[in-house]
């Protein structure tokens, strides 16, 4: 197979498993989903949540997007030098969204900045936005597929923190970003917190920590402490689904953290809406794939 046809089998193969993601929830997601559900005893949560398996069931049987609002499209690729297609990966996934924006279908959601005009193909001025992890000695890939939506992710928070605020400080934001917007981001959320050394370092672990297997933890103890006593108090909001009050406010709370400087704690803020559309798909360096987050699916 030569390397234009590969791109394109490669091309193919996205465009299907991005339509996907749109329709499907993975399987942490919709497993947290039931627990949630089982909980909630108050006759408002248990209509809400029978609303929402309702609607994931009649996306799954129509084949199409279980939330009208399919995002921005953001993809986070873990790539080994050695992947045969390394150099064709963003025409690869470019294209792969044009042809899910025709296929699935999915919202026209790309409007060129200042022109105030939609392209009308999910693609644009650096979108969909492509986050870069090369891996040396290896030639397989990796890559998440996300859809942003316009009232959950997107409308994110991060700052940057004097060090005398200390991790006291952090909490204080994370709970000042969820009672400000959270109840219009369609609870129960997932909450990513990224703690770094500057606004933009902070955003984008924030981003990635929702991208985490729900239930899986920070691999310090203590910021897998903090984890647990956020999403404790999150959950003693009660903003319950769609923010109508309930038991559970998150489906959880992922932490991402890097080094800092000692003068600064940038936090950053991303939140995951009840429909959680994300996907992970694995190609080797002979293109089969595997989807990780999905089990027993072929597309």
């Amino acid at each position: 197979m030569t390397i234009q046809r590969e791109a394109q089998a490669m091309t193919d193969t996205m465009a299907r498993f991005t339509a996907f993601v749109g329709r499907e929830l993975p399987d942490d997601v919709l497993t947290q989903l039931g627990r949630l559900r089982q909980v909630e005893d108050g006759p408002l949560p248990r209509v809400l949540y029978d609303s929402m398996f309702k609607n994931l069931e009649l996306a799954h049987e129509l084949s199409r997007p279980c939330c009208q609002d399919t995002g921005a499209l953001q993809f986070f690729v873990r790539a080994g030098a050695r992947f045969p297609l390394l150099g064709q990966l963003r025409p690869i996934l470019t294209e792969a969204v044009r042809e899910a924006t025709r296929a699935a279908p999915l919202r026209h959601n790309a409007v060129e900045t200042f022109d105030e005009k939609n392209t009308g193909t999910n693609t644009g001025t650096r979108l969909p936005w492509i986050d870069w992890d090369i891996v040396s000695d290896d030639a397989s890939v990796e890559i998440d597929v996300y859809m942003a939506g316009g009232g959950c992710s997107l409308p994110g928070a991060a700052k940057v923190l004097m060090p005398g605020e200390g991790y006291e400080g952090v909490v204080k934001f994370v709970f000042d970003v969820i009672t400000s917007y959270g109840v219009n981001a369609c609870p129960p959320l997932l909450v990513g917190v990224g703690i770094s050394t500057a606004v933009e370092t902070a955003a984008l672990l924030s981003k990635r920590a929702i991208l985490r297997p729900i239930g899986t933890r920070h691999p310090n103890p203590r910021a897998a402490e903090m984890e647990r006593l956020l999403e404790e108090g999150l959950n003693a909001l009660g903003l319950g689904p769609q923010g109508l009050t309930g038991k559970a406010s998150v489906m959880g709370v992922h932490i991402e953290s890097s080094a800092r400087h000692p003068s600064t704690i940038g936090v950053g803020v991303s939140t995951g809406c009840w429909a959680h559309r994300r996907g992970t798909i694995r190609f080797d360096e002979n293109l089969r794939h595997q989807i990780l987050t999905h089990h027993g699916v072929t597309l």
